[in-house]
C-alpha cells in the first residue's frame, strides 16, 4: 500500500514542487489549492494518482469536511502561505485577521483534522518564514505568526506523540517567480550571505524531504538561507 501524503498549498510553487517529488517516488499525493479546479489540474499534472483538495486556510470551518475522504496518512507538509504587508502604524486589521487566521488557526486544524489519520511514523512539516528572525516595515503580522509557527511545532510534537513535528523557515529563494525581475535586492542579500548564493526551491525541497523522512528529527526550527540570517 502506498503512502499517503498530503501537501495543502501544493499547486504552486514551493508546494507544488514538494508533491511532484512525493508523488514521482511513489507516494499517493492529495495536494490543496483554494480552487478546487486549479487543484484537479495540478494533480493531473503532476500525475502518479495525485488527486485535488479544495481547502482555504482562512476558513478553518470547512477544513475537516475537505479533509473527509484522505485515508490514513503518512507526510503532511502545510506550505500555504499569504503575501501581506501590514505595519503598525498603517494596520489593516481584515488583512492581520486573514493571516493569523490562516497560519494560526487553519495550520492546526488542518492536524487536528487529520490526529485520527495520522500513523504513529508520520511526519508533519509547516512552513514559516525568516521574518520571524528579520523583520522589515511592513512585516509585524507575517513576522509574529512565522514566530508563532516556531512554537506551535513544539506544543504539537508533545500532544500527539509519537508524530513528529518541525518547521521550514525559508529565506528569499531566489529562483521562484515571486523574486523575478528584482535582481538587485537578490545581490544585495547575496553579498551579505557566507554561501554567496541564494537558496532554491530545490534546496527547500530537499530540507522537506529530509524533515518528513528522518525518523529522529523533531520539534526542529530549519532555516534555509544558506546563513543569510547570520549576518
Amino acid at each position: 500500500m502506498a503512502v499517503v501524503s498530503v501537501i495543502v498549498g501544493g499547486t504552486q510553487g514551493l508546494g507544488k514542487d514538494i508533491a511532484r517529488r512525493l508523488a514521482a517516488r511513489g507516494e499517493q499525493v492529495y495536494l490543496s489549492g483554494r480552487d478546487q479546479s486549479r487543484a484537479d489540474a495540478v494533480a493531473a499534472e503532476i500525475g502518479h494518482g495525485a488527486k485535488g483538495l479544495a481547502i482555504d486556510l482562512s476558513r478553518p470551518h470547512d477544513i475537516a469536511g475537505a479533509l473527509k475522504a484522505v485515508p490514513a496518512v503518512t507526510n503532511v507538509v502545510i506550505a500555504a502561505i499569504e503575501r501581506d504587508s501590514n505595519s503598525a502604524r498603517d494596520y489593516g486589521i481584515d488583512r492581520a485577521i486573514k493571516l493569523a487566521t490562516l497560519k494560526l488557526v487553519g495550520y492546526t486544524e488542518v492536524v487536528h483534522a487529520l490526529a485520527d489519520r495520522l500513523t504513529p511514523n508520520a511526519s508533519v512539516v509547516l512552513f514559516g518564514g525568516l521574518a520571524k528572525e528579520r523583520p522589515y516595515p511592513g512585516s509585524t503580522t507575517i513576522t509574529t505568526v512565522n514566530g508563532a509557527v516556531s512554537s506551535m511545532i513544539r506544543t504539537l510534537a508533545v500532544e500527539l506523540a509519537p508524530v513528529r513535528f518541525n518547521a521550514i523557515h525559508p529565506g528569499i529563494i531566489g529562483d521562484t517567480p515571486e523574486w523575478a525581475g528584482k535582481a538587485e535586492a537578490l545581490e544585495r542579500t547575496i553579498a551579505r550571505t557566507p554561501l554567496k548564493r541564494l537558496a532554491t526551491m530545490e534546496d527547500v525541497a530537499g530540507a522537506t524531504l529530509f524533515l518528513l523522512d528522518n525518523q529522529a528529527v523533531n520539534g526542529v526550527n530549519l532555516n534555509i538561507d544558506g546563513g543569510w540570517v547570520l549576518t
